[in-house]
């Protein structure tokens, strides 16, 4: 089991974030893990053309487009504001979805963004 904790480690360490499936993998199948992850390595944690920011935006608009979990949705906004994305720039992100992705998406990534950002709300006022 060491060698799997090692290797979930040197995912956090290179993603910021494990999942809780990355978590069973490490434990059930840490083999599959590790074809898995450098795949995703390759295409996302090494290329260095985008900057994180970009990259976390673009990879929260397709898992939310695509009806990704909330929690890897939430993960990735996560990841977003901690590389410099305002709340107001995700929102804009997710409104840009809607006429691409529809109505269901948008509101997919909504409510995760309200997680995420804590946004302020307002109540309408009582009926005269």
């Amino acid at each position: 089991m060491d060698e799997a904790q090692a290797y979930l480690d040197h995912m956090v360490r290179e993603r910021g974030y494990v999942l809780d499936f990355h978590k069973t993998l490490a434990a059930e199948d840490l083999d599959f893990l590790r074809a898995y992850n450098q795949l995703i390595e390759a295409a996302y944690v090494d290329k260095d053309v985008l900057d994180a920011r970009t990259k976390e935006l673009l990879y929260s608009a397709v898992l939310t487009a695509l009806g990704g979990f909330p929690s890897h949705i939430k993960a990735h906004m996560e990841l977003a504001a901690r590389a410099g994305a305002t709340k107001q720039e995700v929102l804009a992100m997710l409104q840009l979805l809607l006429p691409a992705a529809g109505v269901p998406r948008f509101m997919l990534g909504f409510q995760v963004w309200q997680e995420v950002f804590q946004p302020r709300k307002l109540e309408p006022s009582p009926a005269p």
